[in-house]
């Protein structure tokens, strides 16, 4: 994972403290423009790309790259809070633009869950001549495809959760015949249990944690692999938490009873394995989640829990911010250039899953971690929680 040098405000920072742990992304000393205490972006980015605050209107910025003259192409990204996903994704998304050499100006703006807000948005794209609008998270691809399905711009999902299982879309390999094209942050969970089952083969114990406000987690994520676990003979434990601004309480309680029952049936906890979900308020509290567990592996769906240090899942089967990101840049610049037409495109999903392995948990707990996961893994960190392969890329010199 690319390290970040993040835009915020210091009130921003406090707020998201172990999420900017979490994803290397250090803050900024320069003065903050408006739109910081919702929108984040990396070091690569500000190199590139740059950010124009609106006056009086700090829910709207614009992005251009640096020297380019009038934009080719308008895109609007329409945002429905702050995240440090959407900071990554964002990121990246940028990135492949600028890689591309695309001339574009992006209009983003922060609907921030509120109906008038999202249509004043919705008339702004339809009366400016953009090219393609970017739905960032599930809330915004769930609030767009409810109220601009058929609308004159095309659509692209960023960030977003599986639209096949939230009946967005009717299947991965068709498109939607709409002015909607849809990207996954989902790894099918049939996939997900297959790894799970190779690194606990005797499985007894599984608990879910997810945010029980988080719609799209609760439905993609934690429901699926219950029902798969359930039917494979699996205890399944569901660690919701219901307030997310109270999380970490929730969690230190909820995870440190779970262990409890978990000994019942594994008094070892050598069968059993707690599964963090795509849940912001859930997956940013990992310390407290490692704090309660005991001995039972913390896994996540999210390949960016996997970080240098303690505070870090042991291991993700899931998708990256990144990857899905780079899928949703490359649909968007094949619809920007006319090499498909969005409705017609299937659902962009990253095979085989990322995974990121931390060597250095895995030893804390007793966890053996299969030789085949380490072949396949995109990122890992050794013994002493060092970065030794990101994205891929190996970052051990070699002679």
């Amino acid at each position: 994972m690319k390290t970040h040098a993040h835009h915020r405000t210091a009130g921003r920072i406090a707020g998201m403290a172990l999420a900017g742990v979490l994803f290397g992304l250090p803050v900024s000393a320069t003065a903050a423009p408006n739109y910081s205490d919702w929108f984040g972006y990396g070091a690569e980015a500000a190199a590139a790309w740059e950010f124009i605050e609106t006056p009086d209107e700090p829910l709207r910025l614009t992005i251009r790259r640096k020297g380019s003259g009038e934009p080719s192409f308008r895109v609007m990204v329409i945002y429905p809070r702050p995240s440090s996903a959407y900071d990554i994704a964002i990121t990246k998304v940028l990135d492949v633009f600028d890689e591309k050499g695309l001339d574009i100006e992006f209009t983003v703006i922060n609907f921030d869950r509120t109906e008038s807000l999202g249509h004043e948005a919705l008339e702004v794209a339809d009366a400016g001549d953009y090219d393609l609008i970017y739905s960032m998270g599930s809330e915004s691809t769930a609030w767009m495809w409810d109220n601009y399905r058929g609308g004159a711009v095309p659509v692209v999902s960023i960030c977003s959760k599986d639209p096949v299982l939230l009946e967005q879309a009717s299947a991965y390999d068709v498109g939607t015949g709409t002015n909607f094209a849809f990207t996954s942050l989902n790894t099918p969970i049939e996939v997900q249990m297959a790894y799970l089952l190779e690194l606990k083969p005797e499985l007894r114990n599984l608990a879910i944690l997810v945010d029980s406000q988080n719609v799209s987690a609760v439905q993609t994520q934690a429901e699926p692999i219950a029902r798969l676990a359930r039917r494979r003979g699996v205890q399944v434990f569901d660690v919701a938490v219901r307030d997310p601004q109270n999380a970490r309480r929730e969690l230190g309680s909820l995870v440190s009873s779970t262990v409890d029952s978990m000994r019942r049936n594994d008094p070892t906890l050598d069968h059993s394995v707690f599964w963090v979900t795509g849940s912001t308020s859930v997956f940013r509290e990992i310390r407290t989640i490692n704090e309660n567990s005991d001995r039972a592996p913390v896994l996540s769906v999210v390949p960016e829990v996997v970080a240098a240090g303690d505070d870090s899942a042991v291991l993700s089967i899931g998708v990256s911010f990144q990857s899905n990101a780079h899928i949703a840049a490359i649909y968007g610049a094949d619809v920007l250039l006319e090499r498909a037409i969005v409705g017609d495109m299937p659902v962009g999903v990253v095979s085989p899953p990322d995974i990121a392995i931390n060597f250095r948990k895995a030893r804390a707990i007793g966890l053996n971690v299969p030789f085949s996961f380490l072949e396949s893994a995109s990122t890992v960190y050794d013994y002493e929680g060092h970065p030794v392969r990101v994205d891929g890329k190996s970052l051990v010199p070699t002679n």
